[in-house]
């Protein structure tokens, strides 16, 4: 039977919001990770069957098709197809799972799935006037997160609640304490600091040089936070609410790609794997708890690969919030200290740069997985904004 293997994964460093990596067109960020996991892997571009990539403002300089301009900056040939995905913090997975779908439907043998996204450099914009010379003041709306241009509909219906107010209804739903987002938070920085300081993002992260210099670190995470510096911090989002800057997940910059062959490709070329895809998930929730989104895809996941959550041995959850974690936590019956939950940091630390978070989980998950003798089984798993969930199982080989 056919299998999606699973070669390689890279990633840029993990940019700050009007960071290291805010003087870089997001196409640029997309094309360097484009030509690093081609020269990595000493892939022959002629047999290149397409691109996927994910990204989810497409409001500016990631208009018409990013991957198809990434791609061509990347200078590959322009006979390679190349698509952009949208299934908003998905979006990285999303392109992956449709690379992995190409190859189950003998579409071709060999893909790169990914995901680029430059929030800092995400434009305002406003709508054209419907009447010429029209006076009046015009609303114009950041792009960088968020609701904008929101249909009518949506708002009768109670489905346009910021994100930190999904984040504050979980919280409430599940009685999570400020204290625990704010633990679950302070891990993350701790276990991400720890891996920077071992070099376990070394192999992984791809040099950017900027106008500054060259960026090779993840510029997120916080060496000097504490318990007591993150309990200081005002809730952002409800006046009586306990979702603070500290315990959400922040605005930043990146691109990640993962090489995919099938099986017999891999085969007949001596490629080795790291891993092979068992299952997918996607799954529809309410959009006012959109967090909790990574439950029925994960049971929708777990199903098809006939596994339960025991079964895994390392998961890769988006910290897009800490009470949003935490309600996914409950629902597993699992720990905030549980050894296989985000071993080096979560998006709390490094940071969510949208539409590449999916593939840069998948590329932390990847290198650890290479690094370590006991891992088999692997979850990746993100919410979604608008009320969904994706999941995806691997398997080491």
């Amino acid at each position: 039977m056919k299998e999606v293997w699973l070669i390689d994964g890279v990633r840029t460093p993990i940019g700050r919001h009007a960071g290291a990596l805010s003087s870089i067109r997001p196409d640029d960020l997309g094309a360097i990770v484009l030509q690093e996991i081609a020269k990595r892997n000493d892939l022959n571009l002629k047999e290149l069957d397409g691109i996927f990539f994910g990204c989810a403002n497409q409001g500016g300089e990631d208009n018409r098709n990013i991957a198809r301009m990434s791609m061509l900056i990347a200078e590959f040939p322009v006979e390679i197809p190349a698509c952009t995905v949208n299934r908003l913090c998905g979006s990285g997975l999303e392109a992956i799972a449709t690379a992995a779908r190409c190859i189950l439907a003998n579409d071709g043998d060999v893909f790169i799935g990914g995901g680029v996204e430059s929030m800092s450099r995400a434009p305002l914009v406003m709508m054209k006037l419907d009447k010429p010379f029209k006076t009046g003041h015009q609303i114009m709306y950041d792009t960088t997160i968020g609701w904008r241009l929101t249909h009518p509909k949506m708002e009768q219906l109670g489905h346009t609640d910021p994100l930190g107010v999904t984040a504050e209804n979980l919280v409430e739903m599940y009685n999570i304490s400020r204290q625990e987002q704010d633990k679950f938070s302070l891990l993350s920085h701790q276990k991400a600091i720890n891996a920077i300081d071992n070099g376990l993002f070394k192999e992984q992260i791809i040099p950017v040089a900027t106008k500054n210099g060259l960026a090779d670190k993840d510029e997120s995470p916080r060496r000097d936070t504490s318990f007591e510096k993150l309990s200081k911090l005002p809730p952002v989002f409800k006046k009586s609410g306990t979702v603070t800057a500290g315990n959400s997940s922040q605005i930043n910059d990146g691109a990640s790609a993962v090489l995919l062959v099938s099986s017999e490709y891999g085969k007949a070329f001596g490629l080795k794997p790291i891993a092979k895809i068992i299952s997918m998930g996607v799954a529809g929730v309410p959009p006012r708890i959109m967090g909790i989104g990574p439950v029925p895809a994960t049971n929708k996941a777990l199903k098809k690969a006939s596994l339960t959550l025991d079964d895994m041995d390392i998961i890769e959850l988006n910290e897009a919030f800490a009470g949003q974690s935490l309600a996914v936590l409950r629902e597993w019956d699992m720990d905030m200290e549980d050894p296989r939950l985000n071993p080096n940091g979560g998006a709390i630390a490094l940071g969510h740069p949208l539409g590449a978070t999916g593939s840069i989980l998948m590329t932390k998950m990847l290198h650890e997985m290479r690094r370590r003798n006991d891992l088999q089984f692997g979850l990746v798993s993100l919410c979604i904004g608008v009320g969904q969930g994706i999941s995806m199982i691997i398997e080491k080989l």
